[in-house]
């Protein structure tokens, strides 16, 4: 199987890191410590993507993109704060990888004459299913 294309490395001075509480799984650790990671990427300041790269990622993030034009990805999967951090960074990657490769254009295509046959033949069938539902002639 072929390995997906890997987006270019993010500068890590494009996106910012914080740690706070997570309600994910780590036991009495979790009441403690930090462990839950929120990154935070502004599209708007990713100058290496070209534009229609940088729309189609806004399009991409859905609700994750914020009224400031920044996207947020919180991780909390793991227990170790190394692993929300890993998990986050990797999610937005795989966001940016998709972003990277343009949707294929539609070809249009017409109906075989197969199926065209086909609908007309439904469409006799039920108008003759109609009309026998219609009051009797009186001959």
């Amino acid at each position: 199987m072929p390995e997906k294309a890997r987006p270019p490395a993010i500068p890590p001075g494009d996106y910012t890191l914080s740690f706070v509480r997570s309600p994910g799984p780590g036991g009495q650790n979790v009441n403690k410590v930090a462990t839950a990671c929120e990154l935070r990427f502004p599209v708007g300041a990713a100058t290496w993507l070209d534009a229609a790269a940088r729309e189609r990622l806004r399009r991409l993030a859905g609700r994750r993109l914020t009224l400031a034009d920044e996207i947020v990805i919180e991780a909390h999967r793991q227990r170790s704060r190394e692993g929300n951090r890993r998990d986050a960074l990797d999610r937005l990657e795989d966001l940016i990888a998709r972003s990277l490769t343009p949707p294929k254009p539609r070809r249009p295509t017409r109906p075989s004459r197969a199926v065209k046959e086909r609908r007309l033949e439904q469409k006799r069938h039920q108008q003759r299913r109609k009309r026998l539902r219609g009051q009797p002639a009186l001959d």
